[in-house]
């Protein structure tokens, strides 16, 4: 069982990191462009436009600066979580951010469209990770030994 636990969290903070990391960098345009196959958003104006719909309750002039502070936010949780680097800290400010996405989603969209992009299990998940004691193959559990 120990085994299984090991590969368990290794799987949730991959899963989770690279969640995070691939829409970040979609909306850098790393993947590609904007209508390419595959590809959300291939650059910064479509993503804010889609933020702005997300977060139709709040005024326009803070759109932009959420949309930063997000995208900040999923690329430094989604390399800290991979690495397994202060991964408690990661999977708990990666529990805060999806969870506050979900319930912008359920705002703008409603309650089906958060749980259709199961951006509440993405939050349970990394509140989850969050309560486990030890991080197996991780630059946390390296500086341990």
């Amino acid at each position: 069982m120990e085994k299984l636990r090991g590969f368990a969290q290794l799987f949730l903070r991959w899963a989770i990191g690279i969640g995070y990391l691939v829409p970040g960098l979609d909306r850098l345009g790393v993947w590609g462009k904007n209508g390419e196959p595959g590809i959300s958003w291939g650059d910064w104006q479509h993503f804010v436009k889609y933020a702005g719909e997300v977060m139709s309750f709040m005024p326009a002039s803070l759109v932009n600066v959420f949309a930063v502070t997000a995208t900040i936010a999923e690329i430094v949780l989604g390399v800290l979580l991979v690495a397994g680097k202060w991964t408690k800290f990661a999977a708990l400010g990666s529990g805060i951010l999806a969870l506050s996405f979900a319930i912008a989603m359920a705002v703008s969209f409603g309650i089906v469209s958060p749980l259709s992009y199961s951006v509440f299990t993405v939050s349970a998940g990394s509140f989850l990770l969050a309560t486990i004691g030890k991080y197996k193959w991780s630059l946390d559990n390296r500086s341990k030994n």
